[in-house]
Parts: C-alpha cells; structure tokens; sequence
C-alpha cells in the first residue's frame, strides 16, 4: 500500500513525486515536481484538506528550487481540490487544459451543477431516495476543491518547459498528459491495477468510452517507455496496460449487451447487474455513469438503442 507523505521521491530523472492525503479509495494521489529552468512545474494538487497549507509549509524547505508553475492534469477534486492552496504558498501559475478548465467552472464554479445533475440521474433511472443520496455524498467533495478561475489554457501541441501537451480524452473529457523522452506523466488516463472511470454526464463528450479507448490506442502507439500515474506504481510497460485496458472495455461492452437481453433496461438498472452488491452512494454513482458510456457505446456500434418515456431513457439489445 502507497501511504501519503510529502517527502518528495524521485522517480524519474528530474522528476520527484509527492503523495497527498486522501479519505477515500486508494487512499493517496500522486503530483510530480517536474524540474525546469525557472523551478519546479508540479503536475496535479491533491484534495483541498484542512491540513495542505501545513504540508506546503513542511515541503518547501525540502525543495531545491522554488514551485513556479502548475498544471491541472484534469478537473476531478483530487487533482485540482488543492490548486488555490498550493498557489497562496508557493505564488505559481496554474495551466489547466481549456476544456478541462470550461467543466470545472461548471461544475465547481455554480450552485447550478447539482440540480441539473439531479434531474439527469433521475432520467437514468435511479430512485429519488437514492438520487439524493448520491448528490449528498458528491456535494462533499465540493468544500475541498479550490480551483483556479485565472489559468493559461492549453490545447494538443502546446509545449509545457519542454514537455507536450497530449490530449487523451475518457476519465475526464479535458483530459490532459505530458509527454517527454518517452515519459508520460499520465494522471489518470493510466493506471497500473484499476482501470480509470469512464462515465456519462450531462455535458459530457456523447462518447467518453470511445474517446477513452482510442486515447489508450494512441498511448499504444507512442509507446513511452514509462507512465507515471496519478494512483500507484510507475508503469513500465504503458503500452501494454493501456491494450489491456482496451481488452477490458471489449469485455464489459459484451457483458453490458448481454444484459440487454431480456428488454429495455435503465442505466441504473443495468448497473446494479454489472457492479451488484451495495457499494455505496458514491460507488454507486461511478457505475451508473460507467453503464451509461458502456451503453451509449453500444447504440454508436449498433448494438444498442436507447428509447424510453414517461421522462426516463432506457435501453434495447439490437
């Protein structure tokens, strides 16, 4: 198990990674000091805990040079949650990919998110009782992201101090990586014992599964010789993890088809034959979303065909 510490580990030349706390699974998040001329670029921030200005504090000696810039790999609270803290200590610049930026005002940014949420999950399928319990266990993380408003935008083919920017689209739809002398600092496109989310939301990319895979077939093709993740171990061999993740997205598809068999089903029904058991509000959310991109997958690939009334979308095998 990866404890939280933010003494700083070199894992790559010039590269050192810092491990922030987390109170839930896995229970850590990784962010990388990245050496360049002007100080340290620290790619993602972990959660905006009570206790990260302390532990900016405590890492700043530590350093042999100052923290000058930022950059948000993706828009999720463990990534992004401490950028405004990490900011006051250190009076760096933010960069955060442009449509990554666009959602985390959306969603971070407005009271307006969660009630459009609300009616959304509703449409797939989940009963009120438990639609406002996933959006109470969502609207906690919201105290602990801090995001930056003012950030420098970026887009495929920027250059970072000499790192590109990559957009590889799926766990999140803005979804940025940087990619230099075969070293990808990945987020959480890879991981190297889970397989990254995948979910379906309302102004979301009407394919992230597809979005996601042929991002997993583009990192095969650039084959770095090493991933570095936001979650775990260094990855030495991306290109293989990234076409078994592919191998397994071909075989949630069949499951997910195969659960069509019997007639129309909701998102959140299907979910509950895909990720059975109780798993929680929070968990339960995650599937819902992901037999939804699994779903939409399926009617792009004519498998599927989404229908529904009454004001809920449900699904048929083709």
């Amino acid at each position: 198990m990866i404890e939280h510490t933010f003494a700083p580990v070199e894992v790559a030349e010039g590269i050192l990674r810092v491990t922030y706390p987390m109170p839930m699974k896995p229970g850590h998040v990784h962010g990388y000091l990245v050496q360049t001329d002007d100080g340290y670029l620290l790619v993602d921030t972990g959660l905006g805990l009570p206790e990260m200005p302390d532990h900016w504090a405590a890492l700043a000696p530590l350093l042999d040079r100052r923290v000058s810039r930022i950059l948000v790999t993706h828009f999720h609270p463990d990534h992004v949650g401490g950028t405004a803290d990490a900011v006051e200590a250190t009076g760096a610049s933010v960069l955060q990919g442009a449509l990554d930026h666009y959602q985390c005002e959306k969603v971070w940014g407005s009271d307006a998110w969660v009630p459009e949420l609300a009616a959304w999950f509703a449409r797939q399928g989940v009963p009120p009782d438990e639609t406002a319990e996933l959006l109470e266990v969502g609207s906690v993380y919201r105290q602990f992201v801090h995001f930056v408003p003012q950030a420098r935008l970026l887009r495929e083919g920027d250059e970072v101090a000499g790192w590109s920017v990559v957009e590889l689209p799926g766990h999140a739809d803005g979804h940025i990586c940087l990619l230099k002398d075969g070293v990808l600092i990945a987020g959480d496109h890879l991981l190297p014992r889970i397989t990254p989310a995948v979910g379906l939301y309302p102004d979301s990319r009407p394919d992230p599964l597809g979005d996601f895979m042929a991002s997993l077939e583009r990192v095969a093709e650039l084959a770095p010789r090493l991933a570095l993740p936001g979650h775990g171990d260094p990855i030495d061999d991306p290109a293989g993890r990234a076409r078994e993740i592919v191998r397994h997205h071909h075989e949630r598809l069949a499951e997910t088809e195969s659960g069509l068999r019997d007639g129309p089903r909701s998102g959140y029904e299907l979910s509950c034959t895909l990720f059975p058991g109780d798993l929680g509000a929070a968990q339960r959310r995650f599937a819902v979303a992901e037999t939804l991109s699994h779903l939409e997958r399926l009617v792009l690939e004519g498998r599927a065909a989404r229908g529904g009334d009454d004001g809920y979308v449900t699904y048929t095998q083709r």
